[in-house]
């Protein structure tokens, strides 16, 4: 597959990327609210800020690649294709969502669009789209595998067991590390030894890209070089995007560890969804009045799925031990 500059895409595919990003901010505003209403049970993790990192990830990806996502994994969920319905469902804990309630928030999985599913342990992913990769590699496919996690993933032992796994089987994966500066309460600049997460893939032998995590063609552009590689059987590369959560690390969390005004600042200045809005009506692709039209269609098509899933039930007390075991 040739490499796609993703500047030169079609003006089509460029809406398209911002109405995925808009749908994900809407997406989980409105899970922030039902989370307030004690709507929605245990712990969520929003990626506020994080629009552009996410979605020109998975623009480089293909229907049937694989992604891995994390405890903050509603936005890769949504990006790969997911409906917003059974997404809802899920987090509300009802019998129409993704995995019928059970997995909530943090473990929402569609194998059907091979999203592998999200996971609450950090870290938890890498093992599994390892297997990915070796699926790929032994069914002799030129699917890719995508793994995203954070930037206190990156200093657990699962990430560099699987680096060096993928660089010594030339396994088709993608690390997309999300740095959004805070792995929960403590600084990246003060956790990460060695200055970067891309860095350590010269340990590895494999490339590592650093790229601007709120410039979704920036983010498309790096990643698409990467899934390129690795489709041509090349093997791993590590991506880090530098991007920004607007919310704490959970819902409630205090965030004595950074000032209002830095997350002002970066609304302000580096909002990824305000910066395309720019770049798409200087291209004469957008007007103001066609921008607003996007957010409204993600306005009524997520209160359409908010209400599918109030309505949905809720698993009976007998179904507890359903889908757990191979042979019941």
């Amino acid at each position: 597959m040739a490499y796609i500059d993703p500047y030169a895409m079609s003006p089509e595919k460029k809406i398209a990327l911002l109405e995925t990003m808009v749908l994900i901010r809407v997406f989980e505003e409105r899970v922030a609210t039902l989370f307030a209403q004690q709507l929605i049970p245990g712990f969520v993790h929003l990626s506020i800020g994080q629009e552009a990192s996410t979605v020109g990830s998975c623009a480089a990806l293909r229907p049937d690649d694989y992604i891995v996502s994390t405890h903050r994994g509603h936005a890769h969920i949504l990006a790969k294709g997911a409906d917003p319905k059974y997404m809802f469902a899920e987090c509300l804990g009802k019998k129409t969502g993704y995995c019928k309630g059970k997995g909530g928030s943090m473990h929402i999985a569609d194998f059907s669009k091979n999203i592998l599913g999200a996971n609450g342990v950090v870290g938890g992913g890498f093992p599994i789209i390892i297997g990915a990769g070796f699926s790929i590699k032994l069914r002799k496919t030129d699917q890719v595998g995508m793994v995203f996690f954070g930037d206190g993933a990156s200093n657990r032992g699962t990430f560099h067991e699987a680096c060096n796994m993928a660089a010594v089987f030339k396994l088709p994966i993608v690390f997309v590390c999300e740095n959004n500066m805070y792995a929960s309460t403590s600084p990246a600049s003060k956790m990460v030894a060695g200055g970067s997460i891309a860095g350590r893939a010269h340990a590895y032998g494999i490339p590592g890209f650093i790229t601007d995590g709120s410039n979704v063609l920036a983010v498309a552009e790096v990643v698409q070089e990467a899934v390129d590689r690795a489709r041509r059987g090349e093997g791993p590369s590590i991506v880090e995007t530098e991007t920004y959560r607007y919310k704490g690390h959970f819902e409630g969390d205090k965030q004595k560890y950074r000032t209002q005004d830095e997350i002002q600042n970066y609304r302000m200045t580096r909002d990824p969804i305000d910066r395309f809005e720019r770049v798409l009506q200087e291209e004469g692709i957008l007007t103001k009045t066609a921008i607003k039209e996007i957010w409204a269609a993600a306005h009524t098509r997520i209160e359409e799925a908010v209400r599918f899933a109030m309505e949905s039930p809720l698993p009976e007390p007998e179904e507890a031990l359903d889908d757990v075991f191979v042979n019941p």
